[in-house]
């Protein structure tokens, strides 16, 4: 079977209907402008983000954290990022000694600080162990920011909820994608955008 222009730019078409439905989504893009201010609040007062997600989700997470501990567009300091996803020791431990709904929170109560920032990312906002991550950020002083799909969730009880305007996976993915570089920018530009400091 061979893929046709036709069925590509389907796909095309598809994701930029979402990201023109986020466009005229005043509320969402309200939630994006919330978040981006916030987190350049955490870097100034000497706070950390901390990311996760599941399957697609957690390379996000992993991508996100990169960009902010390396660099987005500019040559400047790093930032201090992590993504409770990547280290195979602790998650296994955690998963097998705790269950595998525990893998956020025992890792958000070792290394949130009050003040920080957790993101987590999930396009149904239903995952077991991202609902049981608010816990640990209730319980340390962690700001909560879930990014997720269109339809209702056991994530909006997070302090801070931006829903993708879609109940496709590889498209909300694509607009969590999107949302996340917009974060970076806008942190990296107010902070080191006019030769800035953190400490400014």
């Amino acid at each position: 079977m061979e893929c046709t222009i036709e069925q590509v730019k389907a796909q095309v078409a598809a994701s930029a209907r979402v990201k023109e439905a986020l466009l005229a989504d005043g509320k969402a893009l309200e939630k994006v402008a919330a978040v981006a201010g916030l987190l350049v609040d955490t870097y100034r007062r000497g706070g950390k983000t901390l990311w996760a997600g599941n399957g697609g989700s957690a390379a996000d997470a992993q991508h996100m954290a990169a960009e902010l501990v390396n660099k987005f567009r500019l040559n400047r300091s790093g930032l201090p990022a992590m993504a409770l996803t990547v280290d195979t020791s602790i998650l296994t431990a955690i998963g097998n000694d705790y269950g595998y709904g525990e893998v956020f929170y025992r890792q958000l109560i070792a290394c949130g600080r009050p003040g920080d920032v957790f993101i987590g990312l999930s396009t149904s906002g239903n995952s077991e162990n991202l609902v049981r991550a608010l816990d640990a950020c209730r319980e340390k002083g962690i700001v909560s920011v879930a990014l997720v799909g269109a339809n209702s969730c056991k994530m909006d009880a997070y302090d801070h909820v931006i829903h993708i305007p879609s109940t496709d996976t590889p498209r909300i993915q694509e607009c969590q994608t999107l949302a996340g570089h917009i974060l970076c920018d806008f942190v990296e530009k107010s902070l080191f955008g006019q030769g800035g400091d953190v400490s400014q």
